[in-house]
């Protein structure tokens, strides 16, 4: 395809499956990652913790215990002395913001089944409550997320501390937000969904974008998505700008430079990849053209995986994907990423 970066996270669970105690079989597994990444020619971008957190965290209550951040600091720290040398950048978390996203748009039933998911492993774990890493009550979000900034900024000086001179941020999951008519909810929305992260990360290297869509604010709420434009599985409009729009915004409250971790769209029309890809892209250039910092690009993502709580149904992948065989076949939409990365041009 002509890439030359893979983006991939590290699984905290089996490298410290039990707490202060580290897998060494595990740390030499992502090094052989990291030693055929750049056999091939791709830097590693390596993020520490893409959700998934180990049960002693979770049964802990995660990221609700104020202890949260030193155990993902002392984490962090022993991944980094093992794994930093070969990495080309890191980010310490993945989407620590997300559950002010999905406080959002997740309807109600959704919710409810996070709840008796948590309930039930608590029982099943014996504790008395059970958080994990992105999955926690609602009523934990604020105090989860001033524990979740105090770690990413002790687990980047725990990366920077054994390696210095490694680029390190954090992704966040982001919106174009845009204003419609008087009194619009937008500023205050993005106060509510970004604002603490956006004051945390002004130290960093470089800030992750990670964008999907659009959102539109009135003085009373969201905007419906428009009749008769293209759909995502969320039933929520392909808006090809929406990554500019984005990356603007991080870059203006930041004023650092701008990585976008991931960016795509789950339909399982290929079409709709294939035409979005080069007109977000032509958009992103215009913003580059502004002056807007943007140091990579990457795609979300290269095999159709398992979304979540949303299972295999979700089609994201520029690839699908044998769950059984794992073979791979590519999508029209591989063929226009690759002709893009290999020009490093959008196509004429």
């Amino acid at each position: 395809m002509g890439l030359n970066a893979y983006r991939f996270s590290l699984e905290w669970p089996r490298i410290e499956p039990e707490e202060g105690q580290f897998s060494i079989a595990m740390l030499d597994h992502y090094k052989a990652i990291i030693d055929g990444c750049r056999q091939r020619g791709l830097t590693p971008v390596v993020t520490f913790n893409h959700y998934t957190a180990p049960r002693w965290f979770a049964a802990a209550v995660g990221w609700v215990n104020p202890r949260s951040p030193e155990w993902f600091a002392r984490f962090c720290d022993r991944a980094a002395r093992h794994l930093g040398a070969g990495i080309g950048y890191a980010t310490t978390l993945n989407e620590p913001n997300i559950m002010n996203i999905l406080r959002v748009v997740l309807p109600p039933p959704v919710v409810a089944a996070q709840r008796a998911m948590l309930e039930a492993a608590a029982k099943a774990s014996g504790t008395a409550k059970f958080a994990a890493a992105n999955a926690i009550d609602l009523d934990d979000i604020d105090v989860s997320t001033a524990h979740l900034i105090a770690g990413h900024k002790a687990g980047r000086a725990a990366i920077k501390a054994s390696h210095p001179r490694l680029p390190v941020g954090v992704s966040l999951a982001m919106f174009d937000d845009q204003a419609a008519g008087p009194n619009s909810q937008r500023d205050a929305m993005r106060t509510k969904l970004y604002g603490a992260w956006l004051e945390a990360v002004r130290g960093d290297d470089f800030l992750g974008v990670q964008n999907y869509e659009r959102q539109v604010w009135t003085e009373t709420g969201r905007l419906p998505t428009p009749a008769g434009v293209p759909m995502n599985y969320m039933d929520s409009e392909v808006y090809a700008p929406s990554l500019a729009g984005a990356v603007r915004y991080a870059h203006a409250a930041t004023g650092v430079p701008i990585f976008v971790t991931e960016h795509g769209v789950g339909t399982p029309d290929d079409s709709i990849r294939a035409q979005f890809i080069p007109a977000a892209l032509a958009e992103l250039k215009k913003a580059i053209d502004e002056g807007i910092p943007v140091i990579n690009y990457t795609h979300w993502s290269l095999l159709d995986n398992f979304e979540w709580i949303f299972g295999y149904k979700v089609k994201v992948g520029l690839h699908s994907l044998d769950p059984v065989t794992f073979k791979r076949t590519a999508k029209a939409s591989a063929a226009v990423l690759g002709h893009i990365a290999r020009h490093n041009a959008l196509p004429a």
